[in-house]
């Protein structure tokens, strides 16, 4: 089978696979749709997991059951299906907490394990879920909105608690418009994104979401207004200004992926005089079925942040060169 492989750290290439046996209790998967992540790119450099080269990347991904394992129940050939990529060990302390997201040891596919930028996958079948016959383009979606969904419930804001009635998020990538479509599709009454480009906030605009532009005079006049500030950027100094922007007994949400040694400054008293909340999130935690439920109810916004749908060979350049036309959004190889 024909697939992307990192093969060293900077590595990347178009490679010709076998598929070998298939173990027990799994499933092997036609891959139909498969999205590039920029923990993708970090995985290529070593700067995510333990850099276990030689691997497949790829773990937002959908695809069609071509075969079971003898002793695998429940699931048939043809199935279509979405995989939960991650791996915990279910033994460690945060797993037995049900924080499987912050496993000690947590592995997943296109990290430590082979994923979706291939023509099969080999998947646990405990990690597919059924997806009816939602477009294999969107049912890829699931995995990055899981995410954003196990942020807003870390947030407080699932499963029926009042939602914020003016909501911020920085960032107008494809992972802060999750954010923001998500926010809005949860019941928050007014949602805006910030971001540099005005292109991009042109584009939240189109999604119903208001704009506004980072570091303008407009935001900064703005201060202690918002009841939810999510960062989507991955820049400390975005995070550290979040504080400010925060409305007394506000929840910020540090989601994007800031620099290990990347450092802000928050005073205690502010936040204890204020009643601020700071939270963070990581990854999905087994919610796969959540995010499938809001797409199904989704009207085609969520399904508008994917700007390219290319085959496999053509996915390569996104790896080794960092997009220059901020109308890019979301990557996915999709198959025939």
């Amino acid at each position: 089978m024909k697939a992307i492989r990192f093969t060293g750290k900077g590595e990347a290439a178009l490679a010709e696979l076998d598929l070998g046996d298939l173990p027990a209790g799994h499933a092997l998967i036609r891959v139909k749709a498969s999205g590039l992540c920029h923990t993708d790119i970090d995985v290529l450099h070593a700067r995510y997991g333990d850099g276990a080269f030689p691997v497949v990347p790829g773990h937002e991904y959908a695809g069609e059951i071509a075969a079971l394992a003898a002793d695998v129940t429940g699931l048939r050939t043809g199935d279509r299906v979405a995989v939960d990529p991650n791996l915990p060990c279910g033994n460690c302390p945060s797993c037995r907490k049900g924080l499987t997201n912050l496993c000690r040891d947590l592995k997943a596919y296109g990290v430590s394990h082979d994923g979706g930028f291939a023509e099969y996958s080999v998947v646990r079948a405990e990690h597919l879920h059924g997806i009816g016959d939602m477009p294999y383009s969107v049912a890829a979606l699931a995995e990055p909105l899981a995410c954003v969904l196990n942020g807003l419930g870390a947030a407080g804001l699932r499963h029926g608690a009042p939602m914020p009635k003016d909501a911020l998020v920085i960032g107008a990538g494809p992972i802060g418009l999750f954010l923001a479509l998500s926010l809005k599709a949860e019941g928050a009454e007014n949602v805006t994104v910030a971001d540099i480009n005005e292109s991009r906030l042109a584009f939240a605009s189109e999604l119903g979401l208001g704009g506004i532009v980072s570091g303008s005079e407009d935001l900064a006049a703005k201060r202690r207004s918002y009841d939810f500030v999510a960062d989507a950027t991955g820049i400390a100094s975005v995070v550290e200004g979040m504080i400010d922007l925060l409305a007394d007994g506000g929840t910020a949400l540090i989601f994007g992926v800031c620099a290990p040694d990347a450092r802000i400054s928050v005073a205690p008293f502010e936040i204890f005089r204020r009643q601020l909340k700071l939270v963070g999130s990581h990854s999905l935690n087994r919610n796969i079925p959540d995010a499938l439920d809001i797409l199904k109810r989704d009207d085609g916004r969520m399904a508008k942040l994917v700007s390219h749908r290319l085959p496999l060979a053509d996915i390569l350049p996104f790896f080794t060169k960092k997009p220059t036309d901020p109308a890019t959004m979301k990557v996915q190889f999709v198959a025939d």
